[in-house]
C-alpha cells in the first residue's frame, strides 16, 4: 500500500511529461499501480473519510497547517488516554491551556474541530487552567507519538508524513509549541559599567520542555524558519537576537 504522498509524486511526474515506466523507476511504484492512479483518480471519499490515516490510501490530515499547530500543542502540553470500556478503545485528546490566556483556549478548540470535525470538543475548567478535550478512536493514528509514560521518558520522533507537514508549515508547528510550553517577554539586564549602572531590556522567546527530543524538534523547525536560537539551559532554548525575534513574531507573537 502506498500513501498519498507517493501517489501524488507519481502523478506529478506523469504531468511533467514522463512515461509510466519512467515514473515507476523514479518512485519504485509498479507500473500497474501508476497506470491505475492515472486512469482512476482518487475519489473525494478517500479525502473526507473518518480518519485520513485509516483511508484505503492514507493521506495527510487537513488542513495541514492546522494539524501542524495542533501537533505542537500536543507535544508541548497534551496527552492521549483511553476512556470508557477498553474493548471500545475510545481515546481522549487532552490539552491544558492556561486561563491567563483565554485566546489560546479558543484557538485550541478550533484546531481540534478542524482536524476531527465530526467529534465534539469540550472545555473543562480545572484549577488555574482549562482542559480542552475531544474523544475519538483515531487520535493515536493522528498522533502516533502517543505511548505509555511521560513524553520525556521515551523517544519522541515524527513519522515521515508528519515531517512533511512540519517542513511545509514550520511556523504553525512552532506556534503550537510556543503556545503550549513557550514564553515571549522582556529580558531585563542590569550591568555595572565604569561609567555607571546600565539597565536595558529586550524581547525574547523561551521554550522549555523536559524532552530533549521535543526540544530538538523545536530547534529544527526554527532552523527551517531561519530563526537563530541557542540552549540557555538543559531543558530550555532561547530566541533572543533582534532579527530572530522579529521573524518569530510573524508566526507566534505574544500570547493573548
Amino acid at each position: 500500500m502506498y500513501d498519498l504522498a507517493v501517489r501524488e509524486q507519481a502523478l506529478r511526474l506523469l504531468a511533467s511529461g514522463l512515461s509510466i515506466s519512467e515514473a515507476s523507476r523514479q518512485t519504485g511504484v509498479s507500473r500497474a499501480a501508476i497506470k491505475e492512479w492515472r486512469d482512476r483518480p482518487a475519489s473525494d471519499s478517500l479525502m473526507t473519510g473518518t480518519c485520513p490515516r485509516c483511508a484505503t490510501i492514507p493521506h495527510l490530515p487537513a488542513p495541514a497547517d492546522t494539524y501542524a499547530y495542533l501537533l505542537g500543542l500536543y507535544l508541548g502540553d497534551g496527552c492521549i488516554s483511553w476512556v470508557g470500556d477498553r474493548a471500545k478503545r475510545v481515546w481522549s485528546l487532552r490539552i491544558m491551556c492556561a486561563d491567563s490566556w483565554p485566546g489560546l483556549v479558543g484557538e485550541c478548540v478550533e484546531a481540534m474541530r478542524a482536524i476531527r470535525p465530526t467529534n465534539k470538543v469540550r472545555v473543562l475548567q480545572r484549577q488555574g487552567c482549562s482542559e480542552v478535550n475531544s474523544y475519538s478512536k483515531h487520535w493515536p493514528h493522528l498522533f502516533p507519538q502517543h505511548g505509555p509514560g511521560k513524553k520525556h521518558e521515551r523517544a519522541i520522533t515524527l513519522m515521515p508524513w508528519q515531517q512533511e507537514i512540519v517542513a511545509t508549515h514550520p511556523g504553525r508547528f512552532v506556534r503550537g509549541l510556543m503556545h503550549a510550553d513557550g514564553y515571549r517577554g522582556l529580558n531585563r539586564v542590569r550591568r555595572e559599567l565604569p561609567g555607571g549602572v546600565r539597565c536595558y531590556a529586550y524581547p525574547r522567546y523561551l521554550f522549555r520542555n523536559e524532552s530533549a527530543d521535543i526540544l530538538a524538534l523545536c530547534g529544527a523547525a526554527l532552523d527551517l524558519l531561519g530563526v537563530a536560537w541557542r540552549h540557555n539551559k538543559r531543558n530550555e532554548l532561547s530566541v533572543a537576537r533582534r532579527e530572530a525575534v522579529e521573524v518569530l513574531d510573524r508566526y507566534v507573537g505574544p500570547k493573548y
